[in-house]
C-alpha cells in the first residue's frame, strides 16, 4: 500500500511539474475520412445521423460465434433489407404517440447483418440475438424475400423479440411475471422437444418461450406484434369444450392473457408506448 501510495505521489509530482500555463502542447490528432462508397454514405444518412444506428454488413468475426459457421451478407441484399427494417421496425414504433423519443433512446448501437442460417449444435437455429442492449445480429439476410410468407414472419418476430429483450434489459421483467405460469418452463437445452400445442396448453406462444422468463417475454411481446391471428390462436377462449384438449388449451390462454395484461402496462408505464398501436401499424402494412 505505501509503494502505491508513493508511485502514486510521484506521478502527481511530474504531472504537476511538466504542465505548466505557457507550454505548448500539441498534440496531432487522427483524421478520419468518411466512406464515399454508396452504400455507406446511405447507411450514414439514414441510420447512423438520425438513430445513432451502425449498420455492419460487411463480416466480422467478432460479431459471431467462432463455433459457427455462417455466410456474410451479399451487398445487393443490404439495402432491401434496411427498408424492411425502416418499413415494419423503425417507421412503426415512431409513428405512435412517445415512439419516437423510445425508439431513439433505446434503438441498439449496431445491428448485424448475416447472410446465412446459423445453427447450434443440437440442430436448432439462432435467428438472433440482442447483446445487452448495444446490438441486435441477424441472420438469414439472403433469403430476403418480402413475398414469402415464412421468411417475412421469422425475420418480424426476430427483430421484434430481439428488441424486446432490449426493453426488459433496460426495465426488467413486468412484475410477478414470473409467478404467472412458473411450472411451463422447460430450459435452454429441451424446450425444442415440445409441440406448439403443448406450449400453447402450458401457457405459452411458442416452444422457445418455454426455455426461460426473458424468452417468454420477448416472444410474447413479438406475438402480439406480428402475429396476424393472435387473439384467435392465444388469447381467445374456444366455445363450447368437451375435450380435455380444448379445456387444457382454454387453460393456457387465460395465462397468456395474463402475460398480455402486464406486458401492455409494462410498455406504457415505463416508455409510454402503446403495443397495440404499433401492432396496428404492422398489421395494416402485411394487409397492403
Amino acid at each position: 500500500m505505501t509503494k502505491i501510495t508513493s508511485l502514486l505521489f510521484t506521478g502527481t509530482l511530474l504531472m504537476t511539474s511538466a504542465c505548466y500555463e505557457n507550454d505548448d502542447v500539441n498534440i496531432k490528432q487522427k483524421e478520419t475520412v468518411p466512406s464515399t462508397d454508396e452504400l455507406d454514405v446511405y447507411i450514414q444518412e439514414h441510420f447512423v445521423e438520425p438513430y445513432n444506428m451502425a449498420i455492419r454488413y460487411n463480416y466480422v468475426d467478432r460479431y459471431v460465434d467462432q463455433s459457427k459457421r455462417v455466410t456474410p451478407a451479399d451487398r445487393e441484399n443490404v439495402i432491401p433489407m434496411l427498408t424492411f427494417l425502416q418499413d415494419y421496425w423503425i417507421d412503426p414504433f415512431r409513428s405512435v404517440p412517445n415512439g419516437n423519443s423510445f425508439f431513439k433512446r433505446y434503438v441498439p448501437s449496431e445491428v448485424v447483418f448475416i447472410g446465412s442460417t446459423i445453427y447450434n449444435a443440437d440442430g436448432t437455429e439462432i435467428l438472433g440475438t440482442a447483446d445487452a442492449g448495444a446490438r441486435i445480429t441477424l441472420s438469414r439476410v439472403n433469403f430476403i424475400d418480402m413475398d414469402d410468407q415464412e421468411w417475412l414472419f421469422l425475420q418480424l418476430g426476430t427483430i421484434y423479440h430481439e428488441f424486446a429483450h432490449v426493453m426488459h434489459q433496460n426495465f426488467k421483467l413486468p412484475p410477478n411475471y414470473q409467478t404467472i405460469s412458473p411450472d411451463g418452463y422447460t430450459s435452454s437445452g429441451s424446450w425444442f422437444v415440445l409441440t406448439e400445442e403443448e406450449a400453447l396448453e402450458r401457457g405459452f406462444v411458442s416452444p422457445y418461450a418455454t426455455s426461460s422468463f426473458n424468452e417468454d417475454f420477448a416472444e410474447t411481446v413479438a406475438f402480439i406484434l406480428y402475429y396476424p391471428d393472435f387473439y384467435e390462436r392465444y388469447y381467445t377462449e374456444e366455445e363450447n369444450c368437451a375435450t380435455v384438449a380444448c379445456i387444457a388449451r382454454n387453460e393456457g390462454r387465460a395465462l397468456i392473457r395474463q402475460k398480455y395484461d402486464a406486458i401492455l402496462a409494462h410498455y406504457k408505464q415505463y416508455t409510454g408506448v402503446d403495443l397495440l398501436a404499433v401492432r396496428d401499424i404492422i398489421q395494416e402494412k402485411l394487409n397492403d
